[in-house]
């Protein structure tokens, strides 16, 4: 039986992503789901949709890490209230340009009938801008 407590919703869904399973993470979010994220980068915006949160922005982001290369996700403190589930992350890993990305990350989820319907991320994205969206590392 799939649970519907939206703290282990949040829970499976960062672990589905640490292990890089598609369907699970797929299975996490409702149809109409939207992901805010924060800043002035190529991937700030709002994501309207699970595909577009999946393919478009989750896919875009997972594009900027050197091929074959690990990105390792650390799921580190969750606090739930209701429908409200706040989660915080770590993501590391190699970048297209050979940077070190390592970044602590805060989501405020909104889960519903055991979906996630809403995402509202929180990063340095200054950080983000340096390793991802820079050219390549000074050797």
């Amino acid at each position: 039986m799939t649970t519907t407590d939206p703290r282990t919703v949040v829970v499976d869904y960062v672990e589905a992503v640490a292990r890089g399973d598609l369907d699970a993470m797929t299975a996490a979010f409702a149809e109409d789901a939207v992901w805010t994220y924060p800043g002035d980068l190529p991937l700030t915006g709002v994501w309207r949709g699970r595909t577009a949160i999946l393919e478009d922005f989750l896919g875009q982001a997972g594009g900027l890490f050197a091929p074959g290369t690990p990105v390792e996700i650390q799921l580190t403190h969750v606090i739930a209230d209701g429908d409200q589930v706040v989660a915080e992350w770590t993501s590391k890993g190699t970048t297209l340009h050979g940077h070190r990305y390592d970044n602590a990350c805060l989501g405020v989820f909104t889960v519903r009938d055991g979906r996630i319907t809403a995402v509202r991320e929180y990063t340095d994205t200054q950080h983000a801008e340096r390793t991802l969206f820079s050219g390549p590392a000074a050797r």
